[in-house]
């Protein structure tokens, strides 16, 4: 794990790619993309299997492994309307089921806009950015908001580490003046590399740990 102070409020940089306010009970996970395998299916690209069981098998292991009272999803939950899938919806709600007393909200973003609001029946409550909480703005896209430290996701942030053959690209949390971007938590996402700025954080993922990349 990896606290920073942002917003006035603890803020625990989580390895499975999710942040968690403690004094708020609340973990935040951005671009989950559910169903994005199943909707690359369809449009006959041959895509993995079983990613949707794998992304919410992650969450349930950060649920036990923290005191999680209210779940927000920062956008992007479902990948398109394809994601309402029989088997898709299935599987989230057996999820759902084992956790009926958690607090789940999402703040819509663009592909919740295009994949519609998940069914009524999981109970999971749908908001426009942004989602006030203590000196957090919680949105989707990365935008400075006036009178708040902003949290959102979006971009799939990556960073470059290592050079010619030896780079490689992971993905990173990322710290700017007013706004931090989570990585995206689904296991069938890409990475858009960051524009590092003077004062930028970085905090990338690998092999289950995180740590600093240190700037240039």
């Amino acid at each position: 794990m990896f606290d920073v102070t942002w917003g006035g409020e603890q803020f625990r940089l989580l390895p499975q790619k999710a942040a968690y306010l403690p004094d708020h009970g609340t973990l935040l996970i951005a671009d989950a993309h559910i169903g994005k395998a199943v909707s690359f299916r369809r449009l006959g690209v041959p895509v993995p299997r079983g990613t949707t069981s794998e992304n919410l098998a992650l969450i349930d292991q950060l649920l036990q492994l923290h005191d999680v009272r209210h779940l927000v999803f920062l956008g992007d939950l479902l990948h398109s309307a394809h994601a309402h899938a029989p088997d898709t919806l299935a599987a989230m709600g057996r999820w759902r089921e084992r956790h009926p007393r958690l607090d789940v909200t999402l703040v819509r973003g663009n592909h919740d806009d295009r994949a519609g609001d998940p069914p009524g029946w999981l109970d999971i409550r749908c908001v426009d950015e942004p989602l006030r909480l203590g000196g957090l703005a919680l949105c989707h896209h990365p935008r400075p908001r006036v009178g708040a430290q902003v949290v959102a996701g979006h971009i799939h942030p990556g960073a470059m580490l290592g050079r010619g053959f030896d780079r490689v690209r992971l993905p990173c949390f990322h710290l700017r003046e007013g706004v931090a971007v989570l990585p995206a938590f689904g296991s069938f996402t890409g990475l858009h590399p960051v524009d590092r700025q003077p004062g930028d954080r970085l905090v990338a993922v690998a092999d289950g740990q995180l740590f600093e990349v240190p700037a240039r």
